[in-house]
């Protein structure tokens, strides 16, 4: 095994102007166009640039290597699914606990199906990659959004919503990866959410039922 210091995993730079946004993503779709073709394993800048329609040149403006473009694939694709969960976390405050459990459950399903056939791709490369970072920011983002819903749920609001909303990301994050490594069909979508859904809701009652028993300290 070589001992050489691992390549850089930051972008050159990020995209300012309209068409450099548009050239970027470009070569995020094109990205994930080939690891669905050929695999991460198979995968490399030149193929890549090639399907985006760029020159390898302007690729490497952008990305100074495979494993810096695998990289901001894995975090554009977290960054999709933390802001479908901040998103209806926002939409769905002050609304009862099982309407949040539901609709935390429905968005984050919903972010994770619209990228159900790249998803069992990008398992592999965040196995690969040093993405802990990532997954962690997640995680705490949307932590941060569920605990600021349940705070607003007036006579359905926790005793403790920031151990609650710990406890709900820890389980969606953690039970959602078990799926990536295959392509769920709609069907067993539904059924995941569904699931999902009665897992959430029940802890959420339960949360509820503790708070009402608890004696109050004299």
């Amino acid at each position: 095994m070589g001992t050489g210091s691992s390549p850089p995993l930051n972008p050159r730079k990020l995209p300012r102007q309209g068409r450099s946004i548009a050239t970027v993503n470009a070569i995020f779709e094109a990205t994930a166009q080939v690891l669905l073709s050929d695999g991460p394993d198979h995968l490399n800048t030149t193929r890549v640039a090639r399907r985006a329609g760029v020159s390898i040149g302007t690729l490497y403006q952008y990305f100074p290597n495979k494993q810096a473009l695998l990289f901001a694939t894995l975090e554009r694709h977290l960054g999709m699914l933390v802001d479908a969960i901040e998103n209806a976390c926002r939409d769905n405050q002050n609304v009862t606990a099982d309407m949040m459990a539901a609709a935390v459950v429905k968005a984050y399903l919903k972010a994770k199906m619209a990228q159900s056939e790249i998803s069992p791709a990008l398992y592999l490369v965040a196995m690969e990659l040093g993405s802990r970072p990532l997954a962690e920011m997640a995680a705490h983002r949307s932590e941060m959004a569920i605990e600021a819903m349940l705070c607003a749920a007036g006579d359905d609001r926790p005793s403790d919503p920031h151990v609650v909303a710990q406890t709900m990301t820890a389980a969606i994050y953690g039970t959602v990866p078990a799926f990536c490594p295959r392509v769920l069909s709609t069907a067993n979508g539904r059924e995941a959410e569904k699931q999902l859904t009665i897992m959430f809701q029940s802890y959420l009652s339960a949360q509820r039922n503790d708070l009402a028993t608890t004696p109050i300290s004299r």
